[in-house]
């Protein structure tokens, strides 16, 4: 092979829109030029543009955005926008759904059934795609656990904190790791973890980091993980033990969360109907949370029924020990 052959010029489907524009910079137009600065320093937001908000944006007419397009090799204004979602697509998807919503246009009341729908749509979908070995596997990962962790951010750590109220009446330890102190608390919890704890991991498009991160952190460590996402293919997939699927797409956000609620509440009735004594754990709920309850007597009352309970059952205890 001859050293000193030149590589032949990469083909244009091949180049990224930052290489376009490097390689067209020295035949622009200053207009065009200005677009093309834009665009660098602007890559996510021009990505999000239709043509007539480029062009307002850099001051130009929708003609010239046209031109520019075509400059940089393109047929468009169109390819050139496809080119720049290319590696943002994941991100993208519910700007452009709710775009595309906006320029259709709907009655608020259609709306609100559009929403039902979708999650009608999606859990239906969820409870055909359950396979029941996970669903056995996830529950005994959960009541075999000495301790819990549950991990997630943005609105994952929202579900988490629903998964530890569902799960707390029934196991001994749950902790939520997601809380003001953010990444960093739950960071700090790592080097508790032991082999016979269990993490729960939720994390959904768009996949936070911070969670995939910290969960495989916690697998290198030998503690098994159970994943709440929506597809094997999901980032979090791999680090799992075990993982249960929720179908979340949606026109209107980043997902459908009522849907993985629905899995979380399947998951923590299976847990409660699971469990050694869970009923007694419900009863002993209801019975310590009534003083809150609206309709359960005055202020007053509702202190002196708890008082009262609560010595009944220290008496019962002492019976029992003595």
């Amino acid at each position: 092979m001859d050293p000193t052959a030149v590589s032949p010029p990469l083909p244009l489907v091949n180049l990224t829109i930052a290489d376009r524009i490097a390689r067209a910079m020295p035949t622009l137009t200053p207009s065009h030029r200005h677009m093309a600065d834009y665009v660098l320093a602007n890559p996510f937001r021009a990505a999000t543009m239709r043509i007539d908000e480029f062009a307002e944006a850099v001051g130009a007419s929708t003609a010239t955005a046209n031109r520019f397009a075509r400059a940089l090799g393109m047929d468009g204004y169109p390819q050139f926008r496809a080119e720049l979602v290319r590696g943002f697509e994941a991100t993208l998807a519910p700007v452009e759904n709710l775009r595309q919503e906006l320029e259709r246009g709907s009655e608020v009341a259609e709306v609100f059934a559009a929403v039902f729908e979708e999650n009608q749509r999606n859990i239906e979908a969820t409870r055909r795609g359950l396979q029941p070995e996970a669903c056995e596997r996830a529950v005994d990962a959960i009541l075999g656990a000495r301790r819990i962790y549950i991990v997630g951010f943005g609105a994952s750590a929202w579900l988490g904190g629903l998964l530890q109220r569902g799960l707390d009446p029934y196991c001994e330890n749950v902790d939520l790791l997601a809380g003001v102190a953010g990444a960093s608390f739950a960071a700090r919890k790592l080097f508790k973890l032991r082999s016979d704890d269990l993490m729960i991991a939720i994390a959904f498009p768009r996949y936070l980091s911070d969670t995939l991160y910290i969960a495989e952190r916690a697998r290198e460590h030998g503690v098994p993980v159970l994943a709440l996402t929506d597809r094997p293919t999901s980032p979090l997939a791999p680090t799992a033990n075990v993982a249960l699927y929720a179908c979340t797409e949606s026109n209107y956000n980043a997902n459908s969360e009522a849907t993985v609620l629905s899995l979380i509440e399947a998951l923590c009735v299976a847990v409660a109907l699971r469990a050694q004594g869970s009923l007694k754990a419900a009863a002993n709920v209801a019975e310590f949370v009534m003083p809150w309850l609206h309709g359960s007597g005055t202020p007053a009352e509702r202190t002196q029924s708890f008082s009262t309970s609560a010595r009944s059952r220290r008496d019962a205890l002492d019976t029992q020990n003595s």
